[in-house]
């Protein structure tokens, strides 16, 4: 691409704190973006991808500053802008999305509000103007109903309708470069697919450039030209996209492809990294991926790394790239069609440790002064399953579909409205909270955000005993004791972080903590609630490790509730597919992934990134679910289905058998290949 760069970073260091304790964020990063190119920037958690971002914006927290290098947009240096000046380039000239739009959205304020404070500042639209501007934008950006969603709060919204207001914001004044920061990492596969869409649609319409910041590879192999990889504040490999998937060069970069999930990894162990990224506060004598390396010899040690041309625009920082680099290909995108698979066959077994039948959670929704019932939500509306000892369920759909209803009513913290939850034999939907204490220890749950599940007040030893305390006061100090350093010991996380607090622990290392608290009472059944969706690809592969192995050594029956399809490849036997409070299909994973046949399935497995960029980008869905308050009369799913008949529209569909163990709630016959 020629001409000069709209955005170059130039030896970019940015330092937070001072004295010994100053952590050096950012260190000597450069890279260039022109006019209508996307750039990603990928590596994990606390690598500096996010503090390069807000350096650029000058949007530094207290205590951070830039401290040497440069940052030139269109000419002009960021970096030595007086603040008057720098607001007008932000969110005029660069917008940013952020990663959480629940938190980075105003909750007192309508959503149309907070758009309109864009327009009021940096383009000098009021009243009906502006007003008129922002239902232009949330048309823009597929906001349905978009005139009454002026007017609603970020509460109301789903959060794939947030994420699109934060999308209006950023593109209000039509800026030249979109900095989106993990812009789709808590969204599942059919918003991701929209909202990504929708982001290259608006760079192909406006030619804006785009610098995107994530950890997904499948979405750098779809959205970007060029990409880097950063680690430890550096970056450690910087090239065009096709040639880095095929052929990374950096050990970090091959090692984080090689950690995807995925039916050609069932078998056997996910690639993990060993370690954590090192602590920023220190000084480097050699490369700082050493530590982790699997290729490191002495030398990597005791030399600084710099950053060498390879190839045509293909940079490393690596001494011995040619040794990392040989035999090595791209890790395989997710094949839509299991090579291998714990199928369950035509096993069903008389007595499953976990049979649901008929589930039913109806929430009231009361509406004025005496707070009458005005309307049902139907979360779960008829939902069946099975789970036996020793295999995983996957439970997949959209957001807002019940899925995680479902999981906190079979655990009982959400008691159903109507249905059998039979466990070990025993309905637990008809106990009394104290017979169903005594039997709380079978089954525990997993969730999905462990720092919020987490009691920050206290110590992990505290976390673990907690349980043990309340569900098996059989059990004495000592054994306990014994048994809380045994669990830290197998969750990789040792007895040393018995006296340390949630907060001084990173995302992956909560979540073990999660793992091992509800693991302290030895559980039949293991509820877990997106228990990988934040985290970075490696810390994922390493807690799907963990799951696996404490699966074959304990005989643990896992629901295993997600949105990523290719964690569902690698760890399911089975899969429920979800939609609007109702499973749609269900059957081994081999058959569910391989020949779906409910449109809603097909729509999932279509709107899932690939890292092969040839691949089919058809058959998106498009919309959004509808209210569980009023479901469409007939089939759920009609309003969205193409293939939707007259009776779709009357009559919701039976289930039928496609084979002994793969069943659907559809009349149509339409079984199709994912390959």
């Amino acid at each position: 691409m020629s001409g000069e760069p709209l955005l170059s970073v130039d030896g970019l260091s940015t330092w937070i704190g001072a004295g010994d304790d100053v952590v050096r964020a950012v260190d000597q990063v450069s890279f260039e973006i022109r006019k209508g190119e996307t750039f990603a920037l990928v590596g994990e958690s606390g690598c500096g991808k996010s503090m390069t971002a807000l350096s650029i914006m000058r949007l530094l927290p207290d205590g951070a500053g830039i401290v040497g290098g440069g940052v030139h947009f269109g000419g002009r240096d960021l970096a030595s802008l007086p603040e008057r000046e720098m607001r007008e380039v932000r969110g005029r000239r660069i917008a940013m999305i952020f990663q959480e739009p629940a938190t980075s959205l105003n909750p007192v304020l309508p959503v149309g509000r907070q758009v309109e404070e864009v327009l009021v500042r940096h383009a000098g639209l009021r009243g009906g103007a502006a007003r008129a501007r922002v239902q232009e934008l949330f048309e823009s950006v597929g906001i349905p109903d978009a005139v009454r969603r002026l007017d609603e709060y970020p509460f109301q919204l789903s959060g794939g309708l947030r994420q699109r207001v934060m999308i209006a914001i950023a593109l209000a004044c039509e800026p030249d470069l979109l900095i989106a920061d993990e812009p789709t990492t808590a969204l599942d596969v059919t918003i991701q697919a929209q909202v990504l869409d929708l982001l290259a649609e608006l760079q192909r319409r406006t030619g804006m450039a785009m610098l995107l910041i994530t950890h997904d590879l499948a979405v750098v192999a779809q959205m970007s030209a060029r990409v880097a990889v950063m680690y430890a504040g550096q970056i450690v490999e910087s090239a065009r996209t096709r040639r880095f998937l095929d052929k990374p060069g950096h050990p970090y970069a091959r090692m984080l492809l090689r950690a995807l999930p995925g039916t050609d990894a069932r078998s056997g162990r996910l690639a993990s990294i060993p370690g954590a990224i090192p602590d920023l506060r220190q000084t480097f004598a050699g490369c700082r991926f050493a530590p982790r390396c699997d290729r490191v010899v002495e030398a990597c040690r005791q030399s600084t790394q710099t950053l060498g041309a390879v190839g045509d625009g293909w940079e490393v920082r690596c001494s011995r790239v040619e040794a990392a680099t040989v035999g090595q290909g791209a890790s395989p995108a997710m094949p839509a069609a299991p090579a291998t698979s714990r199928s369950t066959g035509g096993r069903q077994s008389a007595a499953p440790l976990l049979d649901v039948q008929g589930l039913q959670v109806h929430f009231p929704v009361k509406r004025g002064l005496l707070r009458r019932t005005a309307a049902m939500v139907r979360a779960v509306d008829g939902v069946d399953l099975r789970l036996e000892a020793g295999t995983t369920v996957a439970l997949v759909g959209e957001s807002g579909c019940g899925k995680t209803t479902v999981g906190k009513s079979i655990v009982q913290l959400i008691r159903p409205t109507a249905g059998r939850v039979v466990f070990a034999g025993t309905d637990l939907c008809g106990l009394d909270e104290q017979r169903l204490a005594r039997l709380r220890k079978g089954f525990q749950m997993v969730f999905q955000d462990p720092f919020s599940s987490l009691d920050p007040r206290m110590r992990v030893n505290e976390i673990l005993e907690e349980g043990m305390v309340a569900l098996c006061p059989e059990i004495g100090a000592i054994e306990r004791s014994r048994r809380i350093d045994s669990l830290l010991e197998r969750v990789g996380l040792g007895v040393a972080a018995k006296g340390r607090y949630p907060h001084e622990f990173s995302g992956g290392q909560r979540q073990r903590i999660a793992i091992a608290r509800a693991l302290a009472v030895e559980p039949k059944v293991l509820v877990c609630d997106e228990p990988t969706s934040a985290l970075d690809v490696s810390v994922q592969a390493q807690i799907l490790n963990l799951l696996k192995d404490i699966q074959e050594e304990m005989g643990l029956a896992y629901l295993f509730i997600t949105h990523n399809l290719s964690v569902v490849e690698y760890l399911a036997d089975e899969v429920a597919v979800m939609y609007l409070g109702r499973i749609v299909e269900q059957g081994t994973a081999r058959e569910v992934l391989s020949s779906p046949v409910h449109p809603y399935t097909q729509a999932l497995l279509a709107a899932v990134p690939r890292i092969n960029s040839s691949a089919s980008r058809q058959g998106r869905l498009a919309g959004d679910p509808p209210s569980p308050t009023a479901p469409p009369v007939g089939c759920h799913f009609q309003p969205r289905c193409p293939h939707a008949t007259d009776t779709c529209r009357r009559d919701y569909p039976a289930s039928r058998q496609v084979s002994s163990t793969h069943s659907v709630h559809c009349i149509l016959d339409r079984p199709r290949s994912a390959g």
